[in-house]
């Protein structure tokens, strides 16, 4: 007696069908279970037993052998209980054969029979639709994710014994949920531009910054609103695309951080992970790897707010992903490779005390400073576009009635120029001008020969590298953009070279 039933994994964000087949023949009593196994893949078979007894099905004295295939792909997870179960039933003659052809099931058991739900939905589910499957047997408690998915039937059920009754007469009580209960709402945010007094250039920064999505560092003392002007930027951030809601979703959902309540992820994300975050915990990986935080963060966000606070090692292995916006991670199970296309937003004080230049109020000694500062490394820096001055405010400024631009307002500014950009790069990959590519720099970001001249200008007496010169190119490309101008102009250099004036001030200088 020999059954097959179709099921998937999730492979990074990503998920990879999986051929689960039961064999039951004579001979000695035995369960096994064979095709690269994890241990919690190979408790399953102690779980299916119990599941099976209180369900009133026993296994017969036989020898049940269960293959997961293809046998070099490393089975993980708990999701592979319900196909193990359906194919043993099927191998025994209790759910007809030609009933699992065209459907995908997945879910893990308890030991009562009762389905509970599992990480990875989502991808599995399209993997399913993408390879022609009619039907996704599913927990009920994943039904909401897998419905995010198009052209395939979801079926979620509570307990073994409705999946046995639907595979078997083909009948099941629909489950009616409530695909979205509250919907997000931009506008709803706790933190608001009209909220910041004062620091007229660091919200010109931010502006520039989010209009291009080009990564930021902020420095001033304590107290100067670093943080909350952090904490504002999800305010203005322009919408996704629905391709984009989709691969942020994914991710979310193979970490386990799917909300039902949600449903499809519309904002951008903001992630703010603390300073004693792993290496592991920012970039991804583990046993059994998973997305880290900068991946949580793609398309939107990730702020590390006190800098320096990090571990050197921690913050050294952003550099390849901030310029290749993935993050990819090898392990002796294979490799797996995840998006990290995010917005890098960080805030630092200038110095142990946090008061230099003050020195009235610092009292740092210059090897102190130059220890300090030193943990950014210059490689680093130059995969920063903006660098931005954060003074301390003056009781003026803290305790002005004066009325600031809201969030609303520079938002229509930003959504308008991402729309250009989107216009403007529609043929190729990328859709910001953070990822133009040096090789199409000449066509997106040409100068005139004025411009041309004071580039060269700069370039020398700041003894610019390659990368920074590009970052700079593609931040006036930005500015340019806000002012609806489709040639970069003198005043558009200047204002971007003036987003690196602290890269000079306190590192070049102090080290």
């Amino acid at each position: 007696m020999y059954s097959v039933v179709n099921t998937a994994t999730v492979l990074g964000i990503d998920a990879k069908l999986i051929t689960v087949e039961a064999d039951i023949s004579e001979g000695m009593p035995l369960f096994e279970m064979v095709g690269y196994l994890s241990s919690e893949v190979r408790e399953a078979k102690e779980r299916v037993r119990a599941a099976l007894k209180n369900q009133g099905y026993a296994l017969p004295v036989k020898r049940i052998t269960v293959n997961l295939s293809p046998a070099n792909i490393r089975k993980t997870g708990s999701g592979f209980d319900l196909p193990i179960a359906v194919a043993i039933l099927s191998a025994i003659g209790i759910i007809p054969e030609e009933s699992l052809r065209d459907v995908c099931v997945i879910g893990e058991i308890s030991l009562d029979g009762s389905i509970q739900p599992v990480n990875g939905i989502l991808p599995m589910a399209l993997e399913a639709s993408e390879n022609g499957f009619k039907k996704v047997i599913v927990p009920k408690n994943n039904l909401v994710e897998a419905r995010l998915v198009n052209n395939i039937e979801i079926i979620g059920l509570n307990n073994l014994r409705d999946v046995i009754e639907y595979l078997t007469y083909g009948q099941y009580i629909a489950q009616e949920v409530t695909e979205r209960v509250e919907e997000e709402n931009i506008e709803e945010s706790l933190y608001d531009f009209s909220m910041i007094n004062g620091q007229p250039g660091l919200r010109r920064a931010c502006e520039v910054a989010v209009a291009g999505m080009h990564n930021m560092l902020m420095v001033g003392p304590p107290g100067a609103g670093k943080s909350m002007v952090a904490k504002c930027i999800p305010s203005i951030l322009p919408p996704m695309s629905k391709k984009d809601q989709l691969e942020l979703t994914k991710i979310y959902s193979v970490c386990g951080k799917f909300d039902e309540r949600k449903g499809l992820i519309k904002n951008r994300p903001f992630r703010s992970p603390h300073h004693t975050v792993s290496e592991q915990g920012l970039t991804g990986g583990g046993q059994n790897p998973k997305p880290g935080e900068i991946s949580l963060a793609h398309g939107g966000v990730l702020f590390l707010d006190e800098l320096t606070e990090f571990r050197k090692t921690t913050l050294e292995i952003l550099r390849q992903p901030m310029e290749d916006k993935k993050v990819s991670i090898s392990r002796v199970n294979g490799s797996f490779t995840y998006p990290a296309d995010f917005m890098l937003v960080a805030a630092m004080n200038p110095c142990n005390c946090g008061y230099y230049p003050n020195l009235n109020k610092c009292h740092c000694t210059r090897a102190q400073i130059q220890r300090y500062i030193g943990k950014l490394s210059q490689p680093l820096l130059d995969r920063i576009d903006i660098t931005v001055d954060a003074p301390q405010l003056s009781y003026s400024q803290i305790s002005s009635k004066e009325k600031n631009e809201s969030s609303r307002e520079i938002r229509a500014r930003i959504e308008k120029c991402h729309m250009l950009q989107a216009e403007r790069y529609k043929d190729y990959d990328f859709s910001n001008n953070s990822h133009i590519p040096s090789s199409l720099m000449e066509k997106f970001c040409h100068l005139g020969p004025e411009e041309e001249k004071y580039m060269k200008e700069m370039y020398e007496e700041n003894d610019l590298t390659a990368r920074t010169y590009y970052k700079t190119l593609k931040v006036a490309r930005t500015i340019a953009d806000l002012e609806e101008s489709i040639d970069i102009k003198i005043s558009h250099l200047q204002e971007a070279f003036a987003y690196r004036g602290l890269v000079k001030k306190y590192w070049e200088e102090h080290i």
